[in-house]
């Protein structure tokens, strides 16, 4: 396994093809830092969002988010704190404000002391650059992605895949060609001209998150009116499916200092094993009382399963085994934090975006 990453701080770039090996420096972030968050008022325009503290979606998907301010966002996740994970459903459009659901609930959730979240994602599509700004919320607030069967991830919605630490993936995963909403373009070049900042964005979000740079081929060359789907060996050769790979570089460092190298071993053991047996769960990959099935619920019941034969959750390092955001146990919380920032007066509106819409 060959690896490209930043240098390191003396100026030099080291590359490591074995998990015995200890590193002294932990590599340079490749996320794009979160900025401050903007509190000014706004709602969800173009879908909805519910808040649970369980991964059972089959059972329902929890409390409707009625506000986007802190306070009720705070009060909305609490009673998550005692099973220290939080899953947030939203069905819609990927837009400005969704992108300020997604700032916002990082933050809350980091206030609360809530480390294992999960967007559980129904969208099909939506402008490019708020799928930039939410995939780079998602990217540093450590978020599972889940499509369910019953749900798809389609055009601009295919970019917050790239930001997940760990994407599992039942429902349609599609893309076409971006296309700028409010254009007054009357050329090709006109065109190209306005789309050139937002592909400049595009690519280096695609970079900073291991995502390959065929996604942005495609957002370029498969006609709007059409939609390429993806199956899951294109999924995984884009960086779209499973572990994030920056991630897990950058994880790989930690968990060998924090866990051990026997730890980083066995993880690396029952990542293989899971992508062989769980990525088109059969009967016995799921274990007694399951049929044959194709769901996030299957694949998480075949994860389940396996990872014990390789000595998950760990004893000693429990909150950083695999899938540990499906373990519901009580957390030694934080106190509660202060007060909310302040909020940031409203900026000017703007209707004008690069969509990429079925």
């Amino acid at each position: 396994m060959a690896s490209a990453c930043s240098g390191a701080p003396d100026g030099t770039s080291r590359t490591s093809a074995s998990s015995d090996q200890d590193a002294e420096a932990a590599p340079a972030v490749q996320r794009k830092p979160q900025a401050g968050i903007d509190w000014s008022p706004v709602r969800l325009e173009a879908g909805d969002a519910w808040f649970d503290c369980g991964a059972d979606y089959p059972s329902g998907d929890g409390r409707p988010v009625l506000s986007l301010e802190y306070v009720a966002l705070r009060d909305a996740a609490a009673p998550c704190r005692q099973a220290g994970m939080l899953r947030l459903r939203y069905e819609g459009k990927v837009t400005a404000s969704f992108a300020a659901l997604a700032e916002r609930t990082g933050r809350v959730l980091g206030d609360l002391g809530i480390h294992k979240r999960i967007l559980d994602i129904d969208s099909a599509g939506g402008h490019v650059e708020a799928a930039i700004r939410a995939g780079d919320a998602i990217g540093e607030n450590d978020w599972t992605i889940w499509v369910r069967g019953d749900s798809k991830c389609h055009s601009a919605c295919v970019l917050l895949l790239a930001a997940g630490d760990m994407r599992v993936l039942a429902g349609a995963v599609g893309i076409h060609r971006m296309m700028r909403v409010g254009s007054v373009a009357t050329s090709r070049k006109e065109l190209g001209e306005e789309l050139r900042t937002v592909s400049d964005d595009l690519r280096n979000y695609l970079e900073r998150n291991g995502a390959s740079s065929d996604v942005y081929d495609l957002m370029t060359t498969v006609p709007n009116r059409t939609l390429r789907l993806l199956d899951d060996d294109e999924l995984e050769r884009h960086g779209l499916l499973g572990p994030n790979p920056v991630e897990d570089d950058l994880n790989r460092i930690r968990l060998a200092r924090r866990c051990g190298n026997d730890f980083v071993r066995r993880r690396d053991a029952f990542r293989k094993a899971y992508d062989a047996s769980c990525r088109q769960p059969d009967g016995d990959a799921l274990g007694e009382g399951h049929e044959e099935g194709h769901d996030v619920v299957d694949i998480n019941a075949c994860g389940l399963k396996l990872r014990s034969r390789h000595g998950f959750p760990d004893v000693g390092c429990p909150h950083d085994s695999p899938m540990a955001e499906l373990d519901s146990v009580v957390l030694d919380l934080p106190a509660l934090a202060g007060a909310a920032d302040t909020p940031a007066l409203p900026g000017p509106a703007t209707a004008s975006g690069t969509e990429a819409l079925r």
